[in-house]
């Protein structure tokens, strides 16, 4: 059965970022695929709650897509769990709305991959770095997935930078056919790399 799949999307400065410009415009073009601009809909920070509730729950899979700021998200998608994720619907006593949807977070990172290592400048890898959104999904009751990372962006070619947009618009529509097993890609550092493996062995 296919899967529908919500990609909320935050990012305030878009129009500075090639990687995210990009990465846009590979989402496929598919009634499966709900793209879900925060910061154009809520420039005021005044989320709409309800709204917001009734969108989350309509869909399978849902994707966290933003530049990785400050080892987190920008402050909009922030205020987004904190507001929406509420006590009795997403987590605690009957809050049971989100149980068993799958969350990944889809980022761009100015680190080159080495540097997301004990030995490398960051110290942690981005599994790590992430740890309180996969907690969040997990209270939830959601099936945590590895990230999709565009490492290095400040110095990505456009050539590679077009292939790696290619490989998401691959991982969004495997998904959407539903034909995928969650605990495949748990062991993988990055849907990335377990995307590559997969291509590599021709499954």
């Amino acid at each position: 059965m296919k899967k529908k799949i919500l990609i909320l999307f935050a990012h305030p400065r878009l129009e500075r970022s090639k990687n995210h410009t990009l990465l846009l415009k590979h989402i496929p073009k598919n009634e499966y695929i709900t793209f879900h601009d925060l910061y154009e809909q809520y420039p005021d920070f005044n989320i709409n709650i309800a709204y917001e509730k009734e969108l989350f729950a309509a869909h399978d899979i849902i994707v966290w897509q933003h530049p990785f700021y400050w080892y987190s998200a920008p402050p909009l998608l922030k205020q987004w769990i904190d507001m929406v994720l509420e006590l009795g619907w997403a987590y605690g006593p009957n809050g049971t709305a989100l149980k068993d949807k799958i969350l990944f977070n889809a980022i761009t990172t100015g680190g080159q991959k080495e540097s997301y290592t004990p030995t490398g400048n960051n110290k942690y890898t981005i599994k790590q770095f992430l740890a309180p959104m996969e907690r969040t999904a997990l209270l939830c009751k959601m099936h945590y997935l590895p990230p999709f990372v565009i490492h290095g962006t400040h110095k990505i070619s456009i050539e590679d930078l077009e292939e790696i947009c290619k490989s998401y618009t691959a991982i969004l529509k495997k998904m959407i056919e539903g034909n995928f097993d969650t605990n495949e890609m748990l062991p993988y550092d990055s849907l990335n790399d377990w995307w590559q493996a997969k291509s590599s062995n021709n499954i």
